[in-house]
């Protein structure tokens, strides 16, 4: 798919930002390769590019922005007015011109790469890693990262259950168009750090039993996705570590 094509098509998903040539360059080498794939496996139902465009980019880039929004331009007479307009830009961690330490994200049950690969090309500096236990699909997400020259993302494909987690704990983690949702939330929910965010993208439907299932974690207002009259973002964070130690 030409890239001039896809961007129009991802604009109301990116409202004031944009992407570079090199973006929407990989964003066409990855449709034309799940197109090739997507005709012996059957990685989406969705078989239009212009509709893999809006609904698998673009819900991956809406997510990405809301997760690790760009940095403003710093104000060099006056930094404190930059902190005051974006109370976030002093406290993330990550931003596109490089972090502090490396933020880590996992995308649970990755599928065909959303969203997690998006998130890697909005955000190069955060270190993905795409569980898909189903043995092809992971075989297709390495070459997707072949194809597309894209670095610091790990496959890890194994199942991935609440008694045998891995070893390891990431402070984002996502959560798209999975089966038996009920039963893999509260395994995303153990694979945070404390503190950490889990991000759905779900059917609005969907948001009281998560609210149920995870009453411990802190829901603020979910986010419609553009285009879509039932589906939403909505970015809960995992209560803190309990401490031993009263508050002095």
């Amino acid at each position: 798919m030409d890239p001039a094509q896809i961007a129009p098509l991802l604009a109301p998903f990116l409202e004031d930002d944009s992407l570079s040539a090199t973006q929407l360059s990989r964003i066409s080498i990855y449709i034309d390769l799940l197109l090739r794939w997507n005709a012996r496996l059957n990685l989406t139902s969705i078989r239009h590019p212009e509709e893999i465009v809006t609904r698998h980019f673009g819900e991956s880039f809406f997510a990405a922005r809301h997760l690790f929004p760009p940095s403003p331009e710093p104000d060099k007479e006056n930094p404190a007015l930059t902190s005051l307009a974006h109370p976030d830009a002093s406290t993330s961690p990550v931003r596109h011109g490089g972090s502090e330490f490396t933020q880590t994200l996992a995308d649970l049950g990755s599928g065909p790469g959303f969203p997690g690969i998006p998130i890697k090309l909005w955000a190069p500096p955060v270190h993905i890693t795409l569980i898909e236990s189903h043995q092809k699909k992971a075989t297709f997400l390495r070459e997707v990262l072949r194809a597309t020259k894209l670095t610091n993302i790990d496959i890890l494909s194994a199942r991935v259950s609440l008694s045998t987690p891995p070893p390891t704990r990431w402070h984002t983690v996502t959560l798209r168009a999975v089966e038996r949702f009920a039963q893999t939330l509260p395994i995303a929910a153990a694979l945070l750090h404390p503190a950490g965010r889990l991000a759905l993208l779900i059917g609005e439907e969907q948001l009281p039993i998560a609210q149920t299932l995870l009453p411990t974690f802190t829901w603020p207002r979910p986010l419609p996705l553009p285009g879509s009259r039932h589906r939403i973002l909505s970015i809960a964070q995992a209560p803190p570590a309990k401490s031993d130690s009263p508050v002095v």
